[in-house]
Order: C-alpha cells, then structure tokens, then sequence
C-alpha cells in the first residue's frame, strides 16, 4: 500500500468511518438518521459548488429536532465528489427541461466564471444545472431516503449502546456490557 492511499485511508476513517460510527452508537431514531442522510446527500448534490455546507446548516437550522444535525453534515461531505459529477448532467437536463441553449464547455467559459467576467450564457447555464436539480432532488431524496431507512434500521440495534425504544429499558449493568461488546466487535 502506499503512502497516499495509506493517508486517504486514515483520512477516510477519521473524517467518515468514526463519525459515523459514533451517530450509531448514540442510538438515534433510525428513520431520523435515514431522513437526514438523505438530505445531507440530496443538498450536497447542489450544482453551485462551496454552498452546500450553508445549505445543510440553513435546512438544520429549519428543520430543528426533526433532523440529526451530524448526520446531515457527515453526508454532506459524503456528496462532495458526487456533486462534482453531476454539475454537467443537470445542467444538461436543465437545458432539456427548458428548450434552452446547449451551452458549451469550454476552457474559456470556465476561465471567465473564475475571473468575474462570467456572461449571460454562463449565469443561464448555471440557471439550467439549478433547474436540473430542482427537478431530481425529490426523486433523489425518496431513493435515498428508502435506501437509508432498512441499511439504519439493521446498523442501529447493532451498535446502539442505548435502547431504541424508551419502553425498552436496560438496567445500567446491561448498557455498560452493550458499550464494551460494541466497542470491541
């Protein structure tokens, strides 16, 4: 293994596995943890690169005690290089949807939205990859959403250290054994 793929890896656990790790075993509700993967992955898929943090924090900051704040940024992350991917299919779907103009992708178009000097065309086509998004983000955030909800229902119970349901208590013995059984398997 080399020492880049070592360092992507330990970058990997640090900034991935251990978080999420850490949510499950806080034993949240599994339909709150699929909702909010699923937002945090739907809005990291925005097409306008650097403001989908903003967006995950304003949509938390909205939503309040009806999402879990960790798990929205974690999957936000998570969509990074997907959003990176996707910023020419919707803009392509954008301009399908619209009737508009292909746009071209070309080394000057992308040198002028670096320097400001970005023109009509360029502010209709980013209008065209919103508009591309708009349309799919509720397909996505269902898809995932319905992925996420069995995936969290199965991890939950089996990192969880507390009960899920309050009906169901442990005796203080009982969640201490659950924690180191966790923590060791």
């Amino acid at each position: 293994m080399s020492a880049s793929s070592n360092g992507v890896s330990i970058w990997f656990n640090r900034k991935v596995v251990d978080p999420l790790l850490e949510i499950l075993r806080r034993g949240a509700e599994p339909k709150l943890l699929a909702f909010s993967a699923a937002l945090g992955l739907t809005i990291g898929l925005f097409p306008i690169c650097g403001t989908t943090v903003i967006l995950c924090g304003m949509a938390i900051a909205l939503l309040r005690s009806h999402c879990h704040a960790p798990t929205v940024m974690l999957a936000n992350v998570l969509a990074t290089p997907i959003e990176l991917s996707l910023v020419v299919p919707f803009l392509r779907f954008g301009e399908f949807i619209s009737g508009g103009a292909h746009f071209p992708l070309t080394s000057d178009a992308f040198k002028k939205v670096l320097t400001g000097q970005a023109s009509h065309e360029v502010l209709i086509s980013i209008a065209h990859a919103l508009l591309g998004w708009l349309v799919v983000t509720p397909l996505i955030f269902a898809a995932l959403y319905m992925a996420f909800l069995p995936l969290f229902k199965v991890l939950v119970p089996k990192f969880s250290a507390v009960p899920l349901s309050p009906k169901k208590s442990l005796s203080s013995t009982e969640v201490r054994l659950k924690a180191s059984d966790s923590r060791q398997g």
